[in-house]
């Protein structure tokens, strides 16, 4: 009988690397989403890093800390690199070997996904320019401003450029990791995750549903009191002519400072400020859609669907449901 020692077992498929960027004001429920939804196990065949600028003790946001395996090196280590979203992103740029680590991982090949205000560190690496982006509703604004080059697109859960994804609030984290599982496992596996996570595998509409309102904060106070009037008639028949004429000015006129003063023409606010008042009455009330939408001056119930659709990238009733106040 032979002596000679069994040949080795043949290696596995090599594990999925990932790596969690914890920068300085990281949000705690950010940074465990991937560890979370990638998280090691005999369903999942990803391996997961918790890394920092550098390994050890990391200040977070919400009074938690982290301590920290990794440096940087894992970034050139890993096949995709998330970047949680942090506090005060748009007070100071992250340092500069963070963001030169980013650009060697992606030039490398890795993918980068940011969730909430982690588009922020993206963005400042110039690898969103002239690329679509989201970031949380409130930071939206912030980030198009503080970097012009990104098309900010505000109204989604999360978008995919391909080698660099972006999503809204921390929830649409989820919604991000699961359309990642879906590319690189396929829909039962993405599926197998959610049922874990106790999360929806789709989620409909995208954030603008979650805004407090449609309408914006106004710029200026001209035309106050004409949008304070229009408000109180959201019912009636309201037309440029009519607003103009309660602000006694010419419609030319209304329209191009109502534009200045809020971002939208007069009949683009009332519609939008028609669809926030809806919103509150599939809330908080048990009305059908065909009466909210004539008690909002909208007409029939289709309309409604339509300007729901088109404004919250949802459906009223899809709303009513995720947001209609229990008793």
């Amino acid at each position: 009988m032979s002596s000679e020692p069994s040949a080795p077992a043949p290696a596995g498929p090599r594990l999925r690397r990932v790596a969690v960027l914890v920068l300085e004001g990281a949000k705690p429920l950010d940074v465990g989403i991937p560890a979370q939804v990638f998280t090691t196990r005999a369903s999942m065949p990803y391996e997961v890093r918790m890394c920092g600028s550098s390994p050890g003790l990391v200040t977070g946001g919400d009074g938690l800390s982290y301590h920290v395996a990794h440096g940087l090196d894992a970034l050139g280590w890993a096949d995709l690199v998330f970047v949680p979203g942090y506090r005060f992103p748009d007070r100071e740029s992250p340092p500069a070997d963070v963001v030169a680590a980013l650009v060697a991982a992606r030039s490398r090949g890795a993918r980068l996904a940011a969730i909430s205000t982690g588009a922020f560190a993206l963005a400042a690496t110039g690898l969103l320019d002239g690329r679509r982006a989201t970031t949380h509703w409130h930071y939206a604004r912030a980030l198009a401003e503080r970097h012009p080059r990104v098309r900010v697109d505000e109204n989604v859960l999360f978008v995919d450029e391909g080698g660099v994804l972006t999503s809204a609030g921390a929830a649409s984290g989820i919604d991000l990791c699961l359309h990642i599982l879906r590319g690189d496992l396929g829909v039962a596996a993405s599926n197998h995750a959610a049922r874990r996570l106790v999360a929806a595998p789709y989620r409909s509409g995208g954030q603008a549903q979650y805004v407090p309102r449609s309408v914006p904060e106004p710029l200026g106070e001209r035309f106050a009191a004409t949008r304070e009037w229009a408000l109180r008639r959201l019912g009636e028949h309201l037309t440029l002519q009519v607003l103009a004429r309660h602000a006694a000015v010419s419609p030319r006129t209304l329209s191009r400072r109502f534009v200045e003063d809020t971002g939208y023409t007069p009949m683009q606010w009332v519609m939008r400020a028609r669809v926030d008042v809806a919103r509150e009455l599939l809330e908080r009330s048990e009305r059908g859609v065909e009466q909210i939408a004539a008690d909002v001056g909208l007409g029939t119930g289709a309309n409604l669907r339509l300007h729901f659709q088109r404004i919250l990238g949802t459906t009223p009733s899809e709303y009513r449901r995720t947001f209609a106040r229990g008793e």
